[in-house]
């Protein structure tokens, strides 16, 4: 499916940012974090107890390792908006490529602003609020449904390790043509 006329398409740096942007606060924090627990795990080698010791190096490895897994899923929600960009452009809105996107909160922001650089995300946002998605939701459905979800090899490559996807379309040419 073709649109008549897309709207204006931004950089794709923009539309990385705009994705993860709620990824990228916290990707702040646990930087922020490391660096607190960094001070105090320095502090307490220079002469607290072992307990003090350990727990402060285990803070400090908390949070540095998330700094490289919201990184990494970053990564694959742009993975994810490209995808749900080229879907949404050939087949327009269609609550099955909606439904792909349903999980997560962050999966939901890809899908929205792919939907919005195309001018389909009121679509978009009334089928999720048909389907009960609330703003405040923030956990992914899957880690209610499923309190080990950390031992599932889906939730490492889904949320982690999303492959690379290369856009089919190159959406700021075709907006400079649709503009002619």
């Amino acid at each position: 499916m073709s649109f008549k006329a897309l709207p204006l398409q931004p950089h794709p740096i923009i539309s990385y940012l705009r994705v993860g942007r709620l990824l990228y606060l916290s990707l702040f924090l646990f930087v922020l974090e490391s660096w607190i627990y960094w001070k105090f795990l320095q502090e307490s080698l220079q002469g607290s107890s072992l307990i003090w010791k350990l727990f402060w190096i285990w803070c400090f490895l908390f949070s540095f390792i998330h700094i490289y897994l919201v990184i990494m899923d970053g990564w694959s929600r742009y993975q994810n908006y490209k995808r749900a960009k080229d879907q949404f452009y050939r087949y327009g809105f269609n609550a099955r490529i909606a439904e792909t996107y349903l999980g997560s909160k962050c999966q939901r922001m890809a899908a929205e602003v792919a939907a919005e650089e195309l001018g389909i995300e009121e679509n978009l946002k009334a089928y999720y609020h048909s389907r009960g998605v609330k703003w405040y939701h923030f956990i992914p459905y899957f880690m209610v449904r499923e309190p080990l979800f950390l031992f599932r090899k889906s939730f490492w490559s889904r949320t982690f390790l999303e492959k690379n996807y290369e856009s089919k379309f190159d959406f700021r040419n075709l907006q400079l043509e649709t503009d002619l």
